[in-house]
């Protein structure tokens, strides 16, 4: 939180580069999630994202924590992106320019996650792989607490079902 405050009371640009250095791990792996592997797309998210809060910073209130409203501010990118685009919910394939995993088991995963629509799959990241409770999700998303755990419920359900319909148990 001294960060953020040098970074809003005293415009510190090395404290904002602390500040990004701190939560681009984080909300990268987040794009990376969300974009199906796509680390160049994912990259460019997350740098207009810090651009965004570079911008924006002092309007930061602390009625959650900042990394909730960082977060939130990488949905809105994510969400505006998806309307530049015109993106569907779902795709049979994975996006071209996506790395290609090395891996079979992450390839199947991210197949997986293709099944889910946006919001499913942001909420299934933030609860399950950036560990958020379900109240932050819920304030990052802007949905209700039942919607969200509607969606977690709906999500867990359909890749439970691709994997085992792919042969994991």
């Amino acid at each position: 939180m001294l960060l953020v405050s040098r970074v809003m009371l005293l415009d510190d640009r090395r404290a904002f580069a602390a500040l990004v250095e701190q939560h681009q791990p984080a909300i990268r792996r987040f794009f990376l999630h969300q974009t199906m592997g796509d680390e160049m797309l994912s990259d460019d998210l997350a740098q207009e994202t810090f651009i965004k809060l570079y911008y924006s910073i002092k309007q930061f209130k602390g009625l959650s924590h900042f990394s909730t409203w960082l977060y939130r501010i990488a949905y809105n990118v994510f969400q505006d992106y998806l309307r530049r685009n015109k993106a569907t919910e779902s795709s049979d394939s994975i996006p071209e320019g996506a790395t290609t995993p090395h891996c079979d088991t992450q390839m199947d995963i991210n197949r997986a996650m293709q099944q889910l629509n946006p919001t499913e799959r942001a909420t299934i990241t933030l609860y399950y792989i950036e560990d958020r409770k379900v109240e932050d999700v819920a304030s990052i998303l802007q949905l209700p607490v039942g919607t969200v755990k509607s969606h977690l419920s709906r999500g867990r359900n359909k890749l439970a079902e691709f994997l085992k319909n792919n042969g994991y148990e």
